[in-house]
């Protein structure tokens, strides 16, 4: 039977997720903006017309959009809330020009963009370690522990003992690198390079997929070798640890995000698996149902997602004024402001 969370815990679960991350990531641009004497003009939770808000003593909006599918920061010198430069800001007396974004060096300006998704990074870190302080991690070696009769890992000749270590070219550490490497490559052939014995061989063979079905009525296709694990070695994690494994277990999600990215480029995956805020909201509500634990590890995902995205080289997101200010070191002088507007306007 299909359960659903219901609307209301879905729309609850959304509001919890995107709320907080949106908060936080605008959060670093405000700081970062403030550490270099930047003026914030708005710091608003939402998109539109303003619900409600309280203006600080630093002359700064904290507002609430109708609308609360992101947020933003409008420092002195944008023209709006996507950092478009204002033309006006040279005509301000000294001391205000002074204070707005456009009169920053370039490298302080960078800062202040790359400053949202960078605090995006750091909660899911922050998160990631929780993780491994109370529960340990995973690592057990990429040896084939059993093999499942009739699938890709016994057509092609694998045997229990074999040691795995490279998948398509990229090296495998551990059997939890080979579950992430195959799990998004359904369907793909894909060239394995394991050790029998002490001798290198290398095969290749197409990834099987498996279909799950969950109680939510979701039905992924998730890519399958057919090679059980050997007995799986959960290692308790220190305080000093903590810190590297969720480094690199961000780094390993970044890379997931990065592959999928390049698979929707070449045509290999649908564009329909990318998800927008609906897509969000609906996960939100299924894995706030199954758990504390499964909804503070999606919170973890989405944030790597938001700063993973926001540094995209796109026009209106933060990757694309990183790449103008790229531009502008090279060139010494800013893009003429009729090439910014096209950009932004095909960015949006």
């Amino acid at each position: 039977m299909i359960q659903t969370p219901g609307f209301f815990y879905t729309v609850m679960a959304f509001i919890l997720v995107i709320g907080p991350l949106v908060f936080v990531h605008e959060l670093g641009h405000y700081l970062a903006g403030r550490f270099f004497g930047v003026k914030a003009d708005e710091f608003s939770i939402g998109f539109g017309r303003e619900i409600f808000g309280i203006t600080d003593k630093r002359g700064t909006r904290w507002k609430f959009g109708w609308m609360p599918l992101g947020g933003y920061v409008k420092f002195a010198g944008d023209m709006d809330a996507s950092s478009k430069p204002d033309p006006d800001w040279l005509a301000l007396p000294a001391e205000e020009r002074e204070r707005t974004f456009q009169a920053k060096p370039i490298w302080q300006r960078a800062i202040i963009v790359a400053a949202g998704p960078v605090t995006n990074f750091l909660v899911a870190i922050a998160i990631l370690m929780g993780f491994a302080l109370s529960f340990g991690e995973l690592r057990t070696p990429a040896v084939v522990g059993s093999i499942q009769p009739g699938s890709p890992a016994q057509n092609a000749g694998l045997k229990p003992g074999d040691r795995i270590v490279a998948l398509g070219g990229r090296s495998v550490d551990s059997f939890e690198d080979m579950v992430r490497f195959v799990q998004i490559r359904p369907g793909q052939q894909v060239r394995v390079d394991f050790v029998r014995g002490n001798a290198p061989q290398a095969i290749d063979l197409t990834v099987g997929t498996h279909i799950e079905r969950d109680r939510f009525g979701n039905e992924p296709k998730i890519g399958r070798l057919g090679i059980g694990r050997t007995a799986a070695t959960l290692v308790p994690v220190s305080v000093i640890e903590a810190p590297l494994v969720a480094i690199r277990q961000t780094g390993n999600i970044l890379r997931m995000m990065g592959d999928v990215i390049a698979q929707i480029v070449s045509g290999s995956r649908s564009v329909k698996e990318l998800g927008g805020p609906l897509s969000i909201a609906k996960v939100s509500g299924e894995q706030m149902a199954l758990g504390t634990a499964s909804f503070v590890f999606l919170i973890a995902l989405v944030s790597i997602n938001l700063g993973f995205i926001n540094l995209l080289p796109v026009p209106v997101l933060d990757g694309g004024h990183l790449l103008f200010y790229a531009i502008e070191a090279i060139r010494r002088r800013p893009l003429e402001a009729h090439v910014q507007e096209w950009a932004f306007r095909g960015g949006l």
